[in-house]
């Protein structure tokens, strides 16, 4: 079984947010970095439902999961 390869692009467009590649990388560059404690879907800045799809996708180990992931380690990163 093929699983679907996800980019940060179409991370960002599931989440509804812009997903331009500069898009991105402003968005990420204004969040980080997490405080290292912090789960990346407990950020302050997700609605409800961004903060569930992105607990799910990695709880889950979902297609999504990978992509997610490399998004949390962004976030963790220092500026």
């Amino acid at each position: 079984m093929e699983h679907p390869q996800h980019d940060m692009g179409h991370l960002f467009a599931q989440l509804g947010r812009p997903d331009g590649p500069a898009d991105i990388a402003s968005f990420i560059a204004a969040h980080r970095p997490l405080p290292g404690g912090t789960q990346l879907h407990e950020a302050s800045f997700w609605s409800y439902s961004q903060s569930l799809f992105l607990r799910e996708a990695i709880s889950d180990d979902a297609d999504w999961a990978q992509v997610a992931e490399r998004l949390n380690g962004e976030l963790h990163a220092g500026k």
